[in-house]
């Protein structure tokens, strides 16, 4: 019997996970997570044998739910991760599998198979916890997007990043503005930063990214902060913090 523990921030998926694994004799669900922080404290107490790991969650995220736990105590792992711009195939290598939402129940049935024919292999868990290590220490980072992928209950919009105008963190969400649009998307400023073209998507507050592109005028206000307004009408006020990023586009 392999012991599972699923964590992921989206019910749906929790779900489906579960609803599958509950059809299977050798499965069982023993706990469920959505956040980095209590998939910590179900690993240590419920020591299960096979953790389900969403790799983008606000605030303790897949990669610091193994740092946090250490390699050596991390059970596998089967990574799930809902943007292709990451590198799976890297996942492939140093985890059992992984899953790429959305996932059907045939991707679902092959990644199974991989964890069993894995586990059944001599000296899995040595290899197993060297591999996450090694992950771990040189962790994956995201390629620069062209797009991003934007879920909501009942679809997935696909956004192109050259369509932004300027983004804004709400506690553990971003608002994208895209002319009159606006998209709320489950991930903190700082990881999507990561997956943005950094001379296209300047940080001007530590809450507000814009699209060097839309910005048409500059005016200079006290201490280093400035006024910016966009192609569109919009006015954002910039940190001082941030002013050799916007002096950066008058040379």
């Amino acid at each position: 019997m392999i012991r599972v523990l699923i964590v992921d921030d989206e019910p749906i998926i929790r779900r489906g996970l579960r609803n599958h694994l509950a059809n299977r004799d050798n499965y069982e669900v023993i706990g469920e997570c959505c956040n980095g922080r209590s998939a910590i404290e179900q690993i240590e107490e419920l020591k299960p044998d096979l953790v389900f790991l969403d790799v983008q969650m606000p605030e303790v995220d897949g990669f610091g739910v193994i740092r946090e736990v250490g390699a050596e105590n991390m059970p596998p792992v089967v990574f799930i991760t809902a943007y292709d711009e990451y590198a799976v195939s890297a996942f492939d290598v140093n985890a059992l599998d992984y899953l790429l939402k959305p996932f059907d129940e045939d991707r679902l049935l092959r990644c199974l198979s991989r964890v069993e024919q894995r586990l059944a292999e001599p000296r899995a868990e040595s290899v197993l916890v060297r591999q996450l290590a090694s992950l771990v220490a040189g962790q994956v980072k995201p390629r620069i997007a062209d797009r991003l992928a934007i879920r909501n209950s009942d679809r997935i919009t696909l956004l192109q990043t050259d369509e932004i105008d300027w983004i804004e963190a709400a506690d553990n969400y971003v608002e994208i503005h895209v002319g009159k649009q606006v998209h709320l998307m489950r991930e903190t400023l700082s990881n999507l930063e990561q997956r943005l073209q950094p001379h296209r998507f300047l940080r001007i507050h530590r809450s507000r990214l814009v699209n060097a592109d839309r910005i048409k005028e500059m005016h200079p206000l006290f201490h280093g902060e400035y006024e910016l307004v966009l192609h569109d009408g919009t006015h954002l006020t910039s940190s001082r913090h941030y002013r050799e990023v916007l002096q950066s586009l008058l040379v």
